[in-house]
C-alpha cells in the first residue's frame, strides 16, 4: 500500500529543481516506490569540500532533499511540511563516483513527520545516515 496522498511525478519534480541548490548540486530524484523516495548526487568538484572528500554539508543536502520531498507528498492538498531538524552521520569517506540516497519515513502523523535518509555508495556501503524531522503546516495562500 503507498503511502503517498499526491502522485509523485519524478520529471516534473526534477524540471523544478534545475535553478535551485539541488539542480546545482546535480541532485536528481530517480525513483518512487509504495514507500520510499530515491535520489543521487554526484561527488565532484560540486559536492567535495578542499581535501577531496564528499563534503558533509552535501550529503545533508541531499538528505533534506529527499526527505522533504517526500514528506510534501505524504500531506492533504492545502497542507505543506518544513524542516524542524536534521542531523547525519557521515561513515565512509568517498571521493568521486554517485551517491544514492534512499528516504523511508519512520513516523507521519498530522503535525510532524520523521524520516530516515540512507546514503550510499555505487556497492551499497552506508557513507551517511540521516533523520529529518518535518512540522505539518498549512500551506500559504498563493498570492
Amino acid at each position: 500500500m503507498s503511502i503517498w496522498k499526491q502522485a509523485v511525478d519524478l520529471d516534473t519534480l526534477n524540471a523544478w529543481s534545475r535553478q535551485t541548490l539541488v539542480g546545482t548540486l546535480g541532485i536528481e530524484l530517480t525513483e518512487a516506490g509504495e514507500d520510499f523516495l530515491r535520489g543521487t548526487m554526484p561527488v565532484d568538484a560540486r559536492t567535495r569540500q578542499p581535501f577531496g572528500l564528499l563534503h558533509g554539508g552535501a550529503s545533508v543536502a541531499l538528505a533534506e532533499t529527499l526527505g522533504s520531498v517526500a514528506g510534501n507528498h505524504c500531506v492533504a492538498e492545502g497542507l505543506m511540511v518544513v524542516g524542524l531538524e536534521i542531523n547525519a552521520n557521515h561513515l565512509r569517506a568517498k571521493t568521486d563516483g554517485v551517491v544514492t540516497g534512499t528516504a523511508r519515513p519512520l513516523h507521519v502523523g498530522r503535525s510532524t513527520q520523521v524520516w530516515e535518509i540512507r546514503i550510499e555508495d555505487e556497492r551499497a556501503r552506508l557513507v551517511c545516515i540521516s533523520r529529518i524531522t518535518l512540522a505539518v503546516v498549512p500551506r500559504p495562500a498563493a498570492s
